[in-house]
């Protein structure tokens, strides 16, 4: 419970920013053709990652990824996604660190300013492994919310929320991780 009080604070942090710039740049941005084309992007996130697992301690690690994704219309995008996260210290002298490979759907509600929310569902394939404990793989799913600002018709910047979790025998490691990114798109 506190580690979801945890992400709640850290969100609620984040909204006087995002209501600032906001206002700030209310009559700077113009959306235009450009901003809601169709095609391939590239993608870079990282943020603060923790780990909710009664195999072990819980912890808070780092997490970092990239992708490659297709826009299809305003709504709806795809992306494949490699995400690492690790060095959890679950127990003395033992370390876990997970690798995820999923690929992704995501619906946005494109509007007529910069900001467009949005929510997405992925499904892979992820590895836990770290020293003092058995390497271990299986399935993996992640849900993920937030929201993109358009910086220029082909760059915008990303924060979220996204929960992963790896289907394994025993105790599945599941991760809430808060991110910050870039999108590049072509």
């Amino acid at each position: 419970m506190n580690m979801l009080k945890t992400i709640l604070l850290a969100g609620l942090v984040c909204v006087p920013f995002a209501v600032t710039a906001q206002a700030a740049d209310a009559d700077a941005y113009v959306p235009s053709e450009a901003s809601t084309t169709t095609g391939f992007y590239l993608r870079g996130d990282a943020g603060a990652s923790f780990l909710n697992w009664s195999g072990g301690k819980d912890d808070t690690s780092w997490v970092a990824g990239g992708g490659v994704g297709y826009q299809f219309n305003d709504n709806f995008r795809t992306d494949l996604t490699v995400d690492w996260s690790g060095d959890y210290s679950i127990a003395p002298g033992a370390s876990l660190g997970t690798t995820m490979v999923l690929g992704n759907g995501y619906f946005d509600w494109k509007n007529n300013s910069m900001f467009t929310p949005y929510v997405g569902a992925g499904l892979g394939y992820g590895w836990a492994a770290g020293s003092g404990y058995n390497d271990t793989s299986g399935l993996a799913y992640g849900l993920a919310a937030g929201v993109s600002v358009d910086m220029t018709s082909n760059l915008a910047l990303d924060v979220g929320y996204r929960f992963r979790d790896i289907v394994i025998s025993g105790d599945d490691p599941m991760e809430h991780q808060v991110t910050a990114g870039i999108r590049f798109k072509f």
